[in-house]
């Protein structure tokens, strides 16, 4: 069965896939950087996010600059319930992804703990600010960060591991303490999504975590696991982010993520 892709544009979504607690551990996975094989540039995306049975939640938006290398994204979601996402991150991506910076916000109701996450590569400087109760704590904490490190810069990743039947990066998880896991990403086949008429192949790609060690076999043993991430990429000669399903926090409810097309509004005159 095809899927529909709202959206008869190109958008880059280089948002970060928000992804923490306890995961199961995948066995005998190496991190490595990604090579770069489709630069990213100037872009303007919308998108909404439904819960599983089609519920609307969340309304984004997703913008994005470069020059001489160095990429800056901004994705935000506003939920009914007055929830924010809004994350913002710049990255450099010439031969290889280099995350520079990446400051995520998660407040609201939609969220277990509000949290607010900045990471520094350049000094190893990691800032937590967590609600606990009434209380909000704050972690500052230096670390040896590894060069690829993908906080932020999930869907320019994916977009770029096409010909690789697993690929893995390293990424920074906050809940809160943090701490540093990988993400595993294998290819599972294709689908099709229809724009208008026609008909376009999708790669479709099942992220998995590893927090490894003794702490991976413990989630596992208590089963203590979160749902894999679901990404579609749009194949041919420019691929194009096309949807996604997965969890936005640990033990969270899966969400789905669509592009969508802005259209006309109608004036009072038009309407009558």
């Amino acid at each position: 069965m095809g899927r529909h892709l709202n959206a008869s544009w190109v958008a880059t979504f280089a948002g970060a896939a928000a992804l923490c607690g306890i995961l199961f551990p995948c066995r005998g996975v190496f991190a490595e950087q990604v090579r770069v094989r489709y630069t990213e540039g100037l872009s303007r995306g919308f998108m909404m996010m439904h819960t599983q049975s089609g519920v609307s939640i969340a309304q984004g938006e997703t913008t994005q600059t470069a020059s001489n290398g160095r990429v800056t994204s901004h994705l935000v979601f506003h939920f009914k319930d007055g929830s924010v996402y809004d994350d913002t991150t710049t990255f450099t991506d010439r031969g290889m992804f280099r995350l520079l910076s990446d400051h995520l916000i998660e407040k609201g109701p939609s969220f277990k703990m509000p949290t607010d996450t900045s990471i520094d590569t350049s000094t190893g400087m990691v800032s937590v600010s967590y609600s606990e109760g009434v209380k909000t704590k704050t972690i500052h904490q230096k670390m040896d960060l590894p060069v690829d490190l993908a906080n932020g810069m999930i869907f320019a990743i994916v977009k770029n591991i096409r010909s690789r039947p697993v690929t893995s990066v390293s990424y920074l998880a906050t809940a809160p303490k943090p701490q540093l896991i990988k993400l595993v990403f294998t290819q599972e086949g294709r689908e099709n999504f229809t724009i208008g008429s026609s008909t376009e192949p999708a790669i479709h790609y099942v992220m998995k975590v590893d927090i490894g060690g003794i702490k991976g076999a413990i989630a596992k043993l208590l089963k203590k696991t979160t749902a894999d991430t679901q990404f579609w990429i749009l194949d041919g000669g420019v691929p194009t982010y096309a949807g996604s399903e997965g969890p936005l926090y640990a033990d969270g409810p899966i969400w789905r993520i669509d592009l969508v097309s802005p259209s006309r509004a109608e004036s009072p005159e038009q309407s009558k």
